[in-house]
């Protein structure tokens, strides 16, 4: 037993309340999420996981140009959208979670990056993450994707995964198979004694691992990076030729 709602009834967030500095200037203007790639915003590509795996409870958090954001996700149909508002300061991805707690329950949700793409290849990652929870070991359990197959991806990985299973390790300085996708499982509890205001979920993942309750599923399907203009062009081009 997963221990998880149906996942009809899960909720997840995406989170979309970045500057996307690295985008200008492009984003002086429209704000990340909603670049097009491929003819499709990138928040779409969310919208699309979701959608495919069941679950339209759906928290958005807004920061940069919000009035466009909001009035763009609050048009997308089949969701039931909340949008938690971070006009006054950003609160960074575990403060910005944090905040919109009221709108996710007590229950472990899924969190989403909107600055990347993540496609599935055959069956939805999201519905077998919700299938392989095991609230008895775990308290976050990401989607990872093998760094030999991502597309843009310059850096040396995240993670290794270890052979017995899925319990995962975060790498200090060293080259690893695995980089995390932004696609993840998150136990709420495990907010509890983290710092006020703004901060970084890789707090979670340090303390998750540092009891042996951080763990990963393998994802299988295209992963894109699309942090800089040419990124964005390269992208398109492979996703139009798919």
């Amino acid at each position: 037993m997963t221990g998880l709602p149906e996942i009809s009834d899960m909720r997840a967030m995406i989170l979309a309340a970045g500057l996307g500095s690295r985008l200008r200037p492009i984003t002086d203007r429209t704000p990340k999420p909603l670049v097009k790639v491929a003819g499709r915003a990138l928040i779409d590509y969310c919208f699309e996981l979701l959608e495919v795996a069941g679950i339209h409870h759906v928290v958005v958090n807004k920061h940069h140009l919000a009035q466009q954001l909001s009035a763009y996700v609050e048009a997308v149909p089949g969701f039931d959208i909340s949008v938690s508002d971070e006009t006054e300061a950003l609160l960074e991805t575990g403060g910005g979670v944090r905040k919109a707690f009221p709108f996710l329950g007590s229950a472990p949700f899924f969190v989403l990056n909107s600055d990347v793409i993540v496609r599935d290849n055959g069956p939805s990652s999201i519905r077998k993450m919700h299938a392989r929870w095991q609230p008895e070991e775990m308290d976050i359990l990401l989607l990872l994707h093998p760094v030999e197959t991502a597309v843009g991806y310059a850096g040396s990985g995240d993670f290794h995964m270890e052979k017995s299973g899925m319990r995962i390790r975060r790498t200090q300085g060293e080259a690893a198979p695995f980089l995390f996708t932004g696609v993840q499982l998150i136990n709420p509890q495990l907010f509890d004694g983290m710092p006020e205001g703004a901060f970084s979920l890789n707090l979670l993942y340090d303390k998750a691992a540092a009891t042996g309750r951080l763990y990963g599923v393998t994802h299988e399907g295209q992963w894109l990076h699309v942090g800089t203009p040419d990124a964005l062009t390269e992208a398109s081009r492979i996703i139009e030729r798919a």
